[in-house]
């Protein structure tokens, strides 16, 4: 059974940089037999992916997101991170970290509890 978990949320103001941390369990972060993903979900919308991080450094990241998140991994520390560049009040959203299968945007086998981000001045 994987297990992730989620830290590094909380209240950031608008421009700020936030890094989130996905501790994960029960599987080889160099495992491929899953890549190590990214989504989100605001309140009153879908939820939605952000970027997968695949063995072999290959990343992926949805066009929306392209260009102001990184995705990257520790693998000594079994950590999967997540950082979000000059951030605005339409990022508060509660960030999952989960793994899965697949190129681009993975079926979710597992899901982490998820970390709330909240961007106000």
């Amino acid at each position: 059974q994987v297990q992730l978990v989620e830290s590094g949320g909380g209240l950031v103001k608008p421009s700020q940089t936030l890094s989130l941390t996905c501790t994960v369990s029960g599987a080889s972060i160099t495992t491929r037999d899953y890549a190590w993903t990214w989504f989100r979900q605001a309140p009153g919308s879908e939820r939605e992916w952000i970027a997968a991080s695949h063995n072999g450094g290959t990343e992926y990241y949805a066009k929306s997101m392209k260009g102001r998140v990184t995705i990257s991994r520790d693998h000594a520390k079994h950590m999967v991170f997540l950082q979000m560049n000059t951030l605005a009040p339409e990022d508060t959203a509660v960030y999952y970290c989960a793994a899965g299968w697949g190129i681009g945007e993975p079926r979710v086998a597992y899901w982490g509890q998820g970390t709330q981000v909240t961007v106000s001045a």
